[in-house]
């Protein structure tokens, strides 16, 4: 993980914009942090001279001059504004990165949500669906403390720590030469501890991912398993899932915590380091006691950012972890969208399709291979086949929502012959295409209102919608499959109904009576990519 990812800055405009004002508010704390130092010590110094009995070099004690109590009266309103100007300070910073880390993860969100989108169903049938919700809900969250912790830090690393720096050199170059050696051991110790959390962070997103899946799947099937009386069965394997959830989020926990308590640790030992030098330089006389104190209160400073960079990093390393994740998902190619040709009235002739074949995602097969069909109006036409051999993936080739490997569908009319996809893509123009099909695909899904009914009312849901669109291209892909008898029956004659009344209807099916009742049956076959090439 790189402290900043160039993809937010690249793809996201908020974080651009925020990273210039972050380093611009970070320059102006240098300055407050600065002048605050040298003003601390002004007042304190002359408050701290010898008195008699520390000649000897024992110690110092504190003596109130008059002198002191003037500049006191006049220095300390002036501590106070600088104080007051630091914390309004660090209050904007802190506002303006909930803002802008809101904004980015909102639209790295949308960003995701549409690319899935454009991906189509197959893709998102693949698995892909489940990892696209746990990204974009519990995974971009996690990103917010990388704007409002860790990215602030990052700026003031890159300009007060610097700054204060060459302050400090130019105060006593030995408390400098002190800090500029121990301050590369933050760095060091950020890498091994950031190469332990890595890690953990990736199990932690794997485990949300495999949690999260397993439950959509479940509660999409709960009503199923409900009228079985099997919805107790899947509780063991949540609460297995529920617990490598919890030892994944303990572990990246207790890796964020010693990582920063070993950042505490090591920031510590460098600050006394320069204190304890400093303090037997101040009893021989070699610094001024003014010095000294202006020294003392900008190495804690100096340190400060750095410190805190490695702190917050590590614990936003899980959303950086979701957000890599994001951006893999956006730099999958979108499939073709269609083309410019105006698409084909369906109704005026007959859909043909002819040697077509999809390859898997993995393209170890083909399926379906070298399907050939001719799809009259007014008639029903059977697609089957043994599960797997792409009925299924038929359907959205013909629906132009999955681009064929091979094979050609066109529009044959009176007037000729219209393509609609060849060589691999759609040359259609895709949304007046698609304004003239009806798809219902297996497990349909209805929004937010349907997610409390069953998979079979889900299902006839669907399927009156479709019916009853008026559209001249129907594709039902197992419309019978979640339905009683009686359902069935009437699922069949409603299709029928629909055929005689002039629509193009393509059921891909194991229900005896729809392929019965089909004017013309299909079946599908896969083959191996080796034996298509053969």
């Amino acid at each position: 993980m790189k402290p900043i990812d160039p993809r937010l800055v690249v793809r996201i405009g908020p974080a651009r914009r925020y990273i210039l004002v972050t380093a611009g508010l970070g320059l102006l704390t240098a300055l407050l942090v600065a002048f605050q130092a040298f003003v601390i010590a002004r007042l304190l110094a002359p408050l701290l001279a010898p008195s008699p009995l520390t000649e000897d070099g024992l110690g110092w004690v504190g003596v109130l001059v008059p002198e002191s109590a003037r500049e006191l009266a006049v220095g300390l309103p002036l501590l106070a504004t600088v104080v007051a100007l630091r914390t309004a300070v660090s209050w904007v910073q802190e506002r303006l990165a909930h803002r802008a880390g809101s904004r980015v993860i909102s639209e790295l969100r949308s960003q995701v949500v549409e690319h899935a989108a454009a991906m189509g169903p197959r893709w998102i049938a693949s698995g892909r669906g489940a990892e696209v919700v746990t990204v974009v809900t519990r995974g971009l969250d996690d990103l917010l403390p990388y704007f409002v912790r860790y990215l602030p830090q990052l700026g003031l690393a890159a300009t007060l720590t610097p700054i204060l720096l060459v302050l400090v050199l130019g105060l006593d170059w030995i408390s400098a030469l002190i800090v500029g050696l121990t301050l590369p051991l933050i760095p060091i110790f950020m890498i091994l501890v950031g190469l332990v959390t890595r890690e953990r962070s990736a199990r932690h997103l794997e485990a949300m991912q495999t949690l999260g899946t397993r439950t959509l799947d479940l509660i999409a099937g709960v009503p199923t398993l409900k009228a079985l009386g099997r919805e107790n069965g899947p509780a063991a394997r949540v609460r297995e899932l529920g617990e490598a959830h919890r030892k994944a989020t303990m572990g990246s926990l207790r890796v964020a915590f010693l990582s920063g308590m070993v950042l505490e640790l090591l920031t510590t030992l460098s600050v006394a380091i320069v204190a304890v030098t400093m303090g037997f330089r101040l009893v021989a006389g070699g610094v001024g006691i003014e010095t000294g104190l202006a020294v003392l209160i900008l190495a804690p400073e100096v340190y400060l950012p750095l410190r805190n960079v490695g702190m917050h990093f590590h614990a936003s390393a899980d959303g950086l972890a979701a957000a890599d994740a994001a951006f893999e998902i956006l730099d999958e190619p979108i499939p073709a969208a269609g083309g410019d040709a105006p698409a084909p009235e369906v109704s005026t002739g007959a859909l043909v399709a002819t040697g077509l074949g999809v390859l898997t995602p993995d393209g170890r097969r083909e399926a379906p291979c070298g399907a050939t069909m001719r799809c009259e109006p007014g008639t029903v036409t059977a697609v089957v086949g043994p599960n797997g051999s792409g009925k299924s993936t038929l359907l959205l080739a013909l629906a132009g929502l999955l681009p064929a490997t091979s094979g050609t569908v066109t529009l044959e009319s009176d007037a000729g012959s219209a393509p609609v996809s060849r060589d691999g893509k759609v040359v259609v123009e895709l949304d007046s295409w698609t304004s003239q099909i009806a798809w219902v695909p297996q497990r349909p899904d209805l929004g937010p209102e349907g997610r409390r009914l069953s998979l079979g009312q889900r299902q006839r849901k669907a399927l009156s919608r479709a019916l009853a669109s008026g559209r001249p291209l129907i594709l039902l892909d197992e419309p019978t499959a979640h339905l009683d008898p009686a359902s069935r029956a009437e699922v069949v004659a409603q299709i029928r109904a629909l055929a005689d009344a002039g629509a193009t209807v393509v059921v891909a099916t194991h229900e005896p009576d729809v392929v019965r009742d089909a004017e013309a049956v299909l079946t599908v076959e896969s083959r191996t990519a080796e034996e298509v090439d053969a």
